[in-house]
Parts: structure tokens; sequence; C-alpha cells
């Protein structure tokens, strides 16, 4: 008896569920404009943040599957290099990493690692050159201990204990030796030039390589104790507690119930007892796995968490648009089925019903809506696809992606579909029936909040387009800033870093004779870069010694030439260690206001005192976020690797590059010779401003788009309520532009408001952004003016459409039922 009346119930559910779905489709596809506006916006706002889901959790899931990843830390190096100015570095010591695991009782294992770039791979036995690779590192026994893998061949124990010793993966023994199993390759030997000096080693491992994200892209591990083993721990910077080299990076896992803090302190206690403190401000700080990925990676593909927030915000903020519209425009329309209520309370159906009736017309809506923002998700993501991350792949058919859609569907469903549900549900049987529910429909609480929820939605679209126009308008402001160097048809490229400074002046040489080259030159600095390199310097003047923090660049005497520097006094150097050359701002903070009383004074930047011998204007070494520092440029040509070169006017650059790249592979074999153009660096500088001014302007576009769907059908409605009103006003003699005025003058009023509300966080965030730079435009504030006025065109546009229908119709086809 029991089963059977659940089984009653059951069918009676089922049948009851059937009939809603049956009459939610019947009204869905009977209001066909209602739902073409309800299924594009919610689509847009779905499918933007379906991507936006994606690209946050794939930045979010680099190096997560690591045992114990929790208790893994990097060590980095911070130090306060100005006074409010804090450097900070994922490099470290030589020194520290040998002896805190020794210091610290808090460390279970520490991993330490050197990274080498544009490293030549060779395999002597089949006398096969590889080529170049940035996936090349030297790594202690004890990175595969924190780090761990799986084996294919060697043992963990044993494999990077002694020097000369190397693991190499699964990916680099398929490309080094191909067709052979991991067991054969086992005593391989393997050659890497790394700056012209030879690193030999044989094959003691073979490891699978990760197969999830991680940004330890490295494939070849070179045992750490061959640097000592040769002699070459000053070489690679690794033999003084005040040398710093990013390329050293160490990696410890505390004990369990070890906390940062403590950690912190331990290493705090650590730089107290080897760092000379009172001259040196180091300190080092355990920075979370978890966090590599933010702040310092090994192929500078470091997101940016302040972005990704951005975008989430930006998605929330569309997709509340779209729930916005829904319910504006569901609440709106609620009027037309006031009848329909009315019948249904009278035959039975009670609040309960009602609301679970309408809600899954919602449900289907938004179900419907999910299904188009895949295909709109899919195309973002072929727009945007520039601006991702190599390793991201859109994959909307992940469990991921398809938990996070039927979260958003049950999100938006009750977000959406509750209040207009409650509305509609309260409506009296009498009252609707009899009409008197559209007789007050201009009066209380949802006239009230149809208003306020356009102004939400209009001021979030006309903050948008206001910021864009201002990252825009700065853009263009940088692209036209002099710079102070020639930047057109200069070029250059990198050689081997501590190879042969007499080989590298060779080739400068032989590349100045080519008819189309004006000049070349050698430097360890392009003329503007993001590199920086600064130091103290003392000048002199009257009795008094003053110290000036200089931003020093290191460069031959055809380095002026090559850039299109100017010289104000003086002569350009000759290459002599002895003198020097500084710029205008270095004159400036020293008091000297005529180029030409600085020749021939002393500087000193180091224990042996240089003499000036010319000034140059100023540049912008870096980007225009920062002012021109004091400058000093001296000459040390063992630390070259940069050569710049300018080509002669009228000619074809492209066969340029092509002559001067094989000119360096005849002196350099193993090196690429790429040449890269001086404006593609400067360019670069602002690549992620670009990419968040086309992100913005995408945003406002889609919530204009949304804005104006909204309007569309909201306007469309009350005009059509209004319908005998005009009619009326029609016959008393009104003429259509008074009409047009009428029906007008409520959203003139709404816009001016989004546009007032819209100021204040367009003004916010712009300014925030244009603080980072240095030389930046003043606040336009006309534009916030011009674009509230074309919103408000593009609105009233919409409206008039609908209103000019009306305002031509006859009165007595309206009012012959009267």
């Amino acid at each position: 008896m029991a089963i059977q009346l659940i089984l009653c119930n059951f069918h009676f559910l089922a049948a009851m569920i059937k009939n809603y779905i049956t009459i939610a489709f019947r009204t869905i596809l009977r209001n066909k404009v209602r739902t073409l506006i309800h299924v594009l916006g919610l689509s847009l706002g779905i499918g933007i943040c379906l991507l936006i889901f994606q690209v946050v959790l794939h930045a979010y899931s680099f190096d997560t599957f690591h045992p114990n990843g929790d208790r893994i830390y990097r060590i980095h190096s911070v130090s306060e290099w100005q006074p409010g100015e804090k450097f900070e570095s994922a490099g470290s010591s030589g020194p520290l990493g040998e002896v805190i695991d020794e210091e610290l009782s808090s460390i279970e294992a520490k991993a330490r690692l050197y990274a080498l770039y544009e490293t030549t791979v060779i395999v002597p036995e089949q006398q096969r050159f590889i080529g170049k690779s940035n996936r090349v590192a030297f790594a202690d026994p004890g990175f595969f201990e924190v780090f761990p893998r799986e084996w294919l061949a060697g043992n963990p124990a044993t494999a990077l204990t002694t020097p000369n010793q190397c693991v190499i993966t699964a990916s680099s023994m398929a490309s080094y030796f191909p067709g052979y199993q991991a067991i054969d390759v086992l005593g391989k030997e393997m050659l890497w030039i790394d700056a012209g000096d030879s690193i030999v080693a044989y094959v003691t491992g073979v490891v699978k390589d990760f197969e999830k994200p991680t940004d330890f892209i490295f494939t070849d591990f070179i045992s750490f104790s061959s640097i000592a083993h040769a002699d070459k721990n000053e070489w690679y910077g690794l033999h003084s507690w005040t040398n710093l080299n990013s390329s050293n990076q160490l990696f410890v896992k505390v004990r369990e119930g070890v906390s940062k803090d403590e950690l912190n302190e331990g290493l705090k206690l650590l730089a107290g007892k080897y760092v000379d403190t009172e001259n040196d401000d180091s300190r080092y700080e355990a920075r979370a796995l978890k966090e590599m990925h933010f702040t310092e990676n090994y192929d500078d593909t470091v997101v940016s968490k302040d972005l990704l927030n951005g975008l989430v915000y930006i998605g929330l903020i569309i997709l509340l648009l779209a729930c916005l519209n829904f319910i504006n425009l569901e609440t709106a329309l609620a009027i037309r089925r006031s009848k329909e209520v009315g019948i249904r309370k009278s035959l039975g159906s009670d609040r309960k019903q009602l609301i679970f009736q309408f809600l899954s017309e919602t449900f289907l809506l938004v179900l419907l809506s999910s299904l188009v923002g895949l295909l709109f998700s899919n195309l973002t993501y072929q727009f945007f696809s520039s601006y991702l991350p190599e390793t991201f792949t859109f994959d909307p058919y992940q469990w991921s992606s398809i938990g996070f859609l039927l979260g958003i569907v049950v999100v938006i469903t009750l977000l959406s579909g509750l209040y207009p549900s409650f509305v509609l549900s309260t409506y009296q049987p009498q009252r609707a029936l009899k009409g008197e529910v559209q007789a007050s429909s201009n009066r209380g609480f949802g006239p009230f909040l149809r208003k306020n929820l356009t102004v939400i939605q209009f001021t979030a679209s006309i903050a948008f387009i206001c910021m864009v126009l201002v990252l825009r308008s700065q853009m263009q402001y940088i692209s036209s800033q002099p710079l102070g160097f020639e930047k057109d048809a200069v070029m250059y490229t990198q050689l081997p870093f501590m190879g042969s400074p007499e080989t590298k002046q060779q080739l400068a040489y032989r590349m100045q004779q080519e008819s189309y080259v004006a000049s070349a030159s050698l430097s360890n600095a392009l003329v503007s870069s993001n590199s920086l390199w600064t130091s103290d310097a003392y000048f002199k003047t009257d009795t008094v010694e003053q110290t000036l923090y200089v931003h020093m660049m290191n460069v031959d005497s055809a380095f002026v030439e090559a850039n299109g520097l100017r010289l104000l006094a003086g002569r350009k150097a000759s290459n002599q260690k002895d003198e020097i050359l500084v710029n205008e701002r270095f004159l400036q903070k020293v008091g000297i206001s005529d180029p030409s009383e600085a020749i021939g004074r002393q500087l000193r930047t180091g224990a042996e005192p240089r003499k000036i011998v010319g000034v140059l204007n100023n540049f912008n070494a870096r980007n225009l976020r920062e002012e021109i520092l004091p400058m000093v440029v001296i000459y040390q040509p063992d630390y070259y690797y940069l050569l710049t070169v300018k080509i002669q006017p009228n000619q074809n650059l492209a066969i340029a590059k092509q002559q001067l790249q094989a000119l360096v592979k005849e002196v350099y074999p193993y090196e690429t010779g790429e040449f890269e153009f001086i404006d593609e660096v400067v360019k670069g500088f602002y690549q992620a401003d670009e990419q968040i001014q086309g992100i913005l302007t995408f945003a406002s576009g889609i919530a204009i788009l949304i804005s104006i769907l909204g309007l569309f059908g909201l306007s469309s409605f009350t005009i059509e309520q209004r319908t005998k009103e005009v009619s009326i006003r029609k016959v008393l003699g009104a003429s259509i532009g008074s009409i047009l005025m009428l029906i007008s003058k409520q959203y003139i009023a709404l816009i001016a408001t989004a546009t007032c509300l819209a100021i204040v966080p367009a003004y916010y965030f712009s300014n925030q952004w244009l603080q980072d730079f240095a030389y930046r435009i003043s606040m336009p504030y006309h534009i916030f003016l011009i674009v509230g006025i074309a919103v408000l065109v593009l609105a009233l546009g919409v409206v008039l459409i609908h209103s000019m229908g009306i305002a031509k119709t006859n009165p007595a086809k309206v009012l012959k039922s009267e």
C-alpha cells in the first residue's frame, strides 16, 4: 500500500513538472521578442563568465599537484634600494643554499635550482647540434626530493650527487636520443654551452615530464656540484652573501606544523648572522609555492592577480547587468500576465505553484542562454586568444566547466526569477480579472525598481566607456611623446655573455663596414629597456661631496651615434675606462645649469674617480611610468652582450636584417643571431595596458549592448501601455514633437542620473591607473560629458523608434472601442 502511494505521488509529481515545462515552453515561444532579449543578454553574461572562470582556474592550477605543496616555499631576497622603494627578487645568494638546512631545524628538505638561458645543447656521440634551450638548469639531489617525479631509469638517490651528472625528462630523451629506451640512454654524454662555458655531463636518470600545469619548465638537470667542481662559483655569482642572482633559486620544504611566520623569523636571524646589516639591508622572506605563478617564474608568463581580479569583477558586472535586464523586463511584462494569474488562482492554484511555474520558465530561459553562451564563450576565446597564455586551452566540456554552468544556471534562475515570480504570484484574482492591476501599473514599487535598475545598467556602461577613452587618450599621449633617442631602423641582437670582448669588437667593426649600416655599438643594455642597473655616485661640489642615486649604463663610444642621442656639451667617450658621460638630469641634481661647466669634473662610482667628458640629452631609458634618473655612462667591455645596429636611411630593413644575422652566424655558429627592432621593445612596455584597453573596450561594448537590449524591451512595453493616453492627447491637439518629448523626458532623466553616478567610479579607477605613469595626461573631464551625451542619443534613438509608430497612429483606431 505504501509503495503504491509513493508511486502515485511520483507519477503526480512527474505529470505536474511535465505540465510546468510544457506551459513554460509555450510561453517562451509565444513571446519571441522577450525571449530573444533575455537569451541574448544572459548568454553574453554567461559566456563571458565561463571563459573568465576557465582563465582564473587555469592560473590557479599551476604546481598544485606536488605532494605536501602547502609546506613548500621559495626563498626571496628583499631589499630597500631607496627610502620607500622595495626591491624583491626570487633569487637568493649562493651561500644561503649551502647552510639553510643546517642552520634552521624547521627545514625538512631543500632544493637548489640555477636556471640557464639560451643554452646550446649538443649530443657529442652523434655530433648533433640540437639548438638553443631555456629548459636547462643546475639542480641538487634535493630537487627531486622536494618535487618528486616518476623515474623511468636511474636511481633518484644517486642521480645528481656528484659532478658531471645529469637527469633528463622523457621529452628531452625523445629529442636527443630518438628511438632509444630510457635504460639505454644511461651513461650517454651530453654537452651544454652556456655563455662560452662548456658543461659536459653523463645521463644518470630519466624522469617523466610533468603532465599538469607547472612553472618548472626544465627538461635537463645538471648536478649542482658541477659548478664548484669546475671552480665556477664566482662565474655564476654564487660566491658571496652580498651577490644576488635571480637565476639562483632556493626552495625549502618545512616540517609539519611549521608556519610561514616561523620560517621567516628563522630567515631573519640567518640574515643577521651572515649579512652585514649595517651596510646591506637585504633580508630573506618565504613565498608559498602556489604564489610562484603570480610573482616570478622561468618563462616570463607571470599572471597578475590584480588583472585576474579585474576580469572576475568585469564578468560579474556583465552577468549582473544581464540579470537586472531580466528582472526589469519581467516585472514590466508581468501586467500582461495578470489575467492568467487570476484565472489560475480561480481554478485552485496556490502561490507556491505559481512561483514554481514562473521559476520553471526562468530556468528554461537560463538553460537555453547557457547553451548559446557556450558558443559565445568560444567566439570570445578565439577573439582574445592572443591575450591568453599559450598553455591555456578553452574546454567547456571539462567537469569543472560543466559544474560551473550548472551552478550558474541555478544561481541566475533564483537571482533573476524569484522577484518577478513573487510579483506575479501576489496578484489578487478579482482585481486581476477586472484589469485593476493594469490601471495601477504606473504607480508603486514596480516602476520605481525598474527606473533604478535602468540607471544601474547605464551607470556601468557609461563608466566602462569613460575608462576606455581615458586609457586610449593616455596611450595616444605616450606614443606621441619624444623619447630622446631614435627608435626607427635600429635593431639589436644578443651575443654570448662573458664571451671574448675582442671577438665582439671585431664583429661590430665588420658590421660598421657594411654600406647599409650607419653605426654599430656594443653595450650591456639597450637604449631603452626594462633592465635597470643602479649605483651610488659621489660628486664633489666645492668642499662637499654629494651622493647621488644614479642609473648606470655600460656602452661603447658608438652608442651615442647608433641610438641618435645628442651631446649638449663635450664629446663622446673614447672607449677609455676613466671617461664617462652624464645626462641633463644628473646636472640638475648637482646644481649645474650650464652643461659645459661639467666637462672635466671628477665623479666617483667605485674606488677610482672618473672624468666627465660629455653631457647627453635626457632620454627615456625605461618606460614612461618612471621619471628619468640621473645617469652615468661608463665603459666596461668585458660585460657587453648586446649589439645595436643603426641602418642607413632608405634601406630594405628585411634584407638588412637577414644580412646582419648571417654575419653573426659566421662568428657565432651556435647563436641564433636573431635581430629585433628597438621600436618593438618600446611598444612592448605597454602591451599589458593595451590588453587592458582591449578588455575594457569589449566589456563596455557588451555592457551597452545589454543595456540597450533592456531599454528596447522596456520602452516597447511602456510605450504600448500609453497608447490610449497618446491618442487622447492627439485628439486634444498635441503635436508629434510634444508627444515624443513627453515619452522621452523620463529616459533623459534616467540617463542624466546614470552619467552623474558613473563619473565617480570612472574617475577613481582611471585616476588610479594614470598615477602609475610619470608622464601622463591631465584627467580629460570633457570625456565624461561626451560619453553621457552619446549614450543619451543612443538611448533616445531606441525609444524614438517605438514612439514614432505610436505618435503617428490614427487616434480613431485606438479609441474606437471606448
